[in-house]
């Protein structure tokens, strides 16, 4: 039996944080029309990966799905914060598999996490981790290119929620 050598990858990833201009209950709503829940149902009965790709430009029209959210306001009710929070898993499988074709530990990055919040002024922030920089991280250019791929869908949904688009984002985005 052989053993393989555990690895330790460092790398730099950049947390992107834009302020939306709408207040709070209004962006979580916007957010939620722009990055629709996947619909589970309908992807579990189709038989072809053709399928699963056309069913996946219908449920994300641009380019993502929430697979998960996590109310935080509501889990952090009784503590002493008063934050407004929603933490949300978004991403596309179709586009993921691009990646997990090379590497199946891309998993970790993907889907996103995403979070929208209050702050102490009520000025509504959405964050995520800059995707290109932890798709970078694999070492490998197929891989990378998907997550500049992904910054450039984060950059228009971002544009969509009316937010500064980072120049971070921008640097991804073709002329």
């Amino acid at each position: 039996m052989t053993t393989t050598p555990e690895q330790h990858t460092e790398y730099l990833t950049r947390r992107i944080d834009v302020l939306l201009p709408q207040p709070y209950d209004t962006a979580v709503r916007r957010y939620e029309e722009l990055v629709p829940v996947i619909d589970l149902t309908r992807f579990g009965v189709l038989a072809t990966w053709d399928a699963v790709r056309e069913q996946a430009e219908i449920n994300a029209p641009h380019g993502f799905m929430i697979y998960w959210k996590a109310d935080i306001t509501s889990d952090m009710a009784t503590s002493p914060s008063d934050w407004k929070c929603a933490e949300y898993l978004m991403g596309n499988h179709v586009i993921a598999q691009r990646m997990y074709d090379h590497d199946p530990a891309v998993m970790l990055h993907a889907p996103l996490r995403t979070v929208l919040y209050a702050d102490a002024e009520g000025r509504t922030h959405f964050a995520v981790d800059h995707p290109s920089s932890h798709f970078a991280s694999y070492g490998k250019p197929e891989v990378t290119e998907v997550g500049r791929y992904l910054d450039r869908l984060l950059a228009d949904l971002l544009a969509l929620l009316g937010a500064e688009v980072p120049d971070l984002l921008k640097s991804t985005v073709p002329a």
